[in-house]
Parts: structure tokens; C-alpha cells; sequence
């Protein structure tokens, strides 16, 4: 793989294989039939250990904590047909501006 863009598309695209072709043995396809209840679930139990483990200051937990979120995020943006090229375009975007700016200017719904 040329980049580190590469790793994370190339998980996308095998989670999209489990969403369409789910079996008994994939924990994805697990996760996907359970719903979105289920993905977020995971997504905040995965965010709180990263927490845990950065208040730890252990750097392999830290990386394998976060190597589970970010996981998981890729299974939440399958399920809901979000590219992660999505994710890239609004980070381009808003790279190089102030964040409390960028914040401020967010169209509010």
C-alpha cells in the first residue's frame, strides 16, 4: 500500500463486502445486523477505552485502543454509505483554518 489513505480504504471496502454478503463467522456483518444501535455502542465503548488508555500513557495501548476506533468508525460510516473519502474532503477543507473559526461558520441546522 503507497499511503497510509490506502490501509483505511481498503478496510472500508471489506467491511462493504461483509454488509453485502454477511456470514455467520464475520463480526462486521455481526455489527451490521445488529443495526445502528449496536455500531454506536461499540463506536463509544471504543472511544472511552482510548481515553483510558491515553490517561494510561502506554503507547501500544493507546495505538491498539485507537486502531479500534477507528475500526469501528469504518463500520459506522459503511453502514450508513459514507464514503471515507467524505471524512478526507471535510479534513482538506477545514486544514489550515482556525478551529474555533471553522466551528463558528458551520451552517447550524
Amino acid at each position: 500500500m503507497s499511503n497510509e489513505g490506502d490501509i483505511l480504504q481498503a478496510v472500508y471496502q471489506i467491511i462493504l463486502d461483509r454488509k453485502a454478503n454477511p456470514t455467520d463467522s464475520s463480526y462486521t456483518a455481526s455489527l451490521m445486523k445488529g443495526g445502528i444501535d449496536k455500531i454506536l455502542k461499540k463506536v463509544g465503548e471504543e472511544a472511552t477505552e482510548v481515553v483510558i488508555a491515553a490517561k494510561g500513557g502506554v503507547r501500544d495501548e493507546i495505538v491498539y485502543e485507537t486502531t479500534d476506533l477507528v475500526f469501528h468508525l469504518l463500520v459506522l460510516l459503511g453502514h450508513q454509505n459514507i464514503p471515507p473519502e467524505a471524512v478526507y474532503d471535510e479534513l482538506r477543507r477545514r486544514f489550515g483554518k482556525s478551529g474555533i473559526a471553522e466551528k463558528e461558520g458551520r451552517h447550524k441546522p
